[in-house]
């Protein structure tokens, strides 16, 4: 079995990683690039930086901070938002970035999910899909999730896999900073109704929600943001308690560029 994976989220607004409570009321919760490297060198099997306002305010990512995170990590990380081209993606990649994560751009326009992975490969590009359970049902939302959308959770997901996606990322809207655990449910019908792995994202609060995460929620990867970021969790002890619970994960450091 493949080793489950722990990916710390950096939400990243005006240049700092911010946290909220389902995407609001953010505070800010340190240096990005100084809480990426202290991840990568605690154990964290992936990265992933969010510029969370570039979509909605529409322009491009970060390239400067990009780079100075591709200069002090050793592991992996994914950079998401604003991202709308072919040419967004290959600067992004250009300057360090492992996998790009795209979420507003690929609803508006799914065939940026077929340009890039033509291009780059299915592995570098991961489909960011952020929903809210409304009424029975889960609607997908854009513009850092201000504004819903006519598709939903598992069409859109199956869509993106087969237009070329290598990951979804699954934030649920519900959960959001809640950290009464993950939407395992939903989790569960991802990962039944697709061959491409699922990150869960939204709810965590504690070293069993990311355990249920994986056994309830069968999720290749569990990316969470607050208990890393204000202490609540240190990464080697949620590894050594996941494999004591018989969920395999890296005890070791991650593979290193």
């Amino acid at each position: 079995m493949l080793a489950k994976r722990i990916i710390p989220c950096l939400d990243v607004k005006d240049g700092m990683t911010v946290k909220g409570v389902n995407f609001t009321n953010l505070r800010q919760a340190g240096d990005p690039v100084e809480l990426g490297k202290k991840y990568s060198d605690e154990g964290a099997d992936e990265l992933v930086y969010l510029d969370i306002t570039a979509s909605y305010e529409e322009r491009n990512t970060f390239i400067d901070l990009v780079r100075r995170v591709a200069e002090s990590v050793s592991i992996p990380f994914t950079v998401g938002g604003g991202i709308r081209s072919v040419s967004d993606v290959d600067k992004l990649l250009g300057n360090g970035a492992d996998k790009v994560s795209i979420n507003s751009a690929a609803l508006n326009r799914p065939q940026l999910i077929d340009e890039i992975a033509r291009q780059f490969g299915n592995q570098v590009c991961v489909v960011a899909i952020d929903a809210r359970f409304v009424d029975g049902k889960w609607i997908c939302h854009e513009k850092g999730g201000r504004i819903a959308t006519c598709r939903t959770l598992f069409d859109w997901a199956h869509e993106a896999q087969e237009r070329g996606a290598g990951e979804i990322l699954f934030t649920s809207m519900n959960h959001d900073g809640v950290k009464n655990g993950y939407a395992c449910d939903a989790l569960s019908r991802l990962h039944d109704r697709l061959q491409i792995p699922v990150i869960a994202s939204g709810g965590c609060g504690c070293a069993y929600h990311i355990a249920e995460a994986f056994v309830q929620g069968k999720a290749d990867a569990a990316l969470a943001a607050s208990v890393f970021h204000f202490g609540e969790i240190s990464i080697p002890a949620l590894k050594q308690y996941l494999s004591l619970q018989g969920i395999p994960v890296r005890l070791e450091p991650a593979w290193h560029k």
